[in-house]
């Protein structure tokens, strides 16, 4: 028996989101909470013939407690969306607020759960849900994850674009480590497999879209929202993932997320020999297990340029750490 729950399930994000996790057969209780809706998207959607028992929650009636209480997998896509001049921090001080009071309900209802945070602005909710957890006493590392499949998906679709065989994007692997916003995302377009042959000032254009992607989607949607499919798409590809290695399948393919590097600190020994000791925090790729992060895998050979962008990152890095950890200090839990 395997539950998870979606914190923000009826939003752009949240019902694509749902609808993917119900496709899975590996989940058997699906609860959806929002703050509107919720209901109404889980009686859409439990009518598909998968597996998962789904319920709809609302703030009323404990409704948080009761989606929490005992899942095994917690997917936070929560928060208002960005829109046309947004950045990610400009959201901080609205979804700052409703990701640290999920995380006091997670504390306190399901705190062995894996935690998925996909709220943004994720450099900073992140370490706002661990924080809390830490309050609380029950933070594990191993279980706590910013969701940056997004950037990974992206990637592939545009490097596999400019090669010429935009067809095959699933083939290409190209990590993409750091933060999960503007120039915190550094993607190492020096280690995609296949490789691909193009000219530095390619790789340029191609770092800065993958960095920049979500600004494509808010100025198409001329203002009707932000990248809510894709990063649904993604959101679930990294859960299932996540639950597949917690029953002991061994995956076929590497994940990254952005973790506090304590989660194995053997592996980010390697990481901090190449980032430096800046940042507790960094978007790695990694060996998931039956406990979550199993290791941290290694960053391979980065050449001159990708240094550059490391660097940039980690320097932006740290103010959004801060600014987490610091709300939660001036919060009363």
């Amino acid at each position: 028996m395997v539950k998870a729950t979606v914190i923000g399930a009826a939003g752009g994000i949240g019902q694509p989101l749902s609808l993917l996790l119900k496709q899975s057969t590996l989940i058997t209780d699906l609860a959806l909470y929002d703050v509107v809706n919720a209901p109404g998207v889980a009686a859409d959607i439990s009518h598909i013939n998968t597996p998962a028992v789904v319920n709809g929650y609302l703030p009323k009636d404990d409704g948080l407690a009761k989606a929490l209480k005992n899942a095994d997998i917690v997917v936070i896509p929560a928060g208002v969306p960005r829109k046309p001049g947004m950045t990610r921090d400009d959201l901080f001080n609205i979804n700052a607020g409703i990701v640290r009071d999920i995380a006091v309900g997670i504390a306190e209802h399901s705190p062995k759960a894996f935690v998925l945070v996909i709220s943004n602005p994720v450099n900073s909710t992140v370490p706002i849900v661990a924080e809390v957890l830490k309050k609380k006493g029950v933070f594990d590392p191993k279980r706590l994850f910013g969701v940056t499949t997004l950037d990974i998906v992206r990637a592939s679709t545009f490097i596999s674009e400019a090669a010429g065989k935009p067809t095959e994007s699933l083939k290409y692997k190209i990590p993409v480590i750091g933060g999960h916003s503007g120039v915190t995302i550094v993607p190492l377009i020096s280690q995609s497999q296949p490789s691909i042959d193009v000219s530095q000032e390619k790789i340029e254009q191609l770092t800065n879209r993958i960095q920049f992607g979500g600004d494509e989607v808010v100025k198409a949607k001329d203002g009707a929202g932000s990248a809510t499919l894709s990063m649904a798409y993604a959101g679930a590809r990294f859960a299932i993932a996540v639950l597949e290695a917690a029953s002991g399948k061994k995956l076929e393919t590497t994940e990254q997320a952005y973790v506090h590097l304590s989660a194995d600190s053997n592996g980010a020994k390697e990481v901090t020999s190449v980032i430096g000791n800046d940042t507790p925090y960094f978007s790695v790729p990694l060996e998931l297990g039956p406990n979550g992060v199993e290791k941290i895998l290694p960053l391979g050979k980065v050449n001159e340029y990708e240094q550059g962008l490391i660097k940039k990152a980690v320097a932006d890095l740290g103010g959004n750490i801060s600014k987490g950890v610091a709300f939660i200090e001036s919060s009363k839990l």
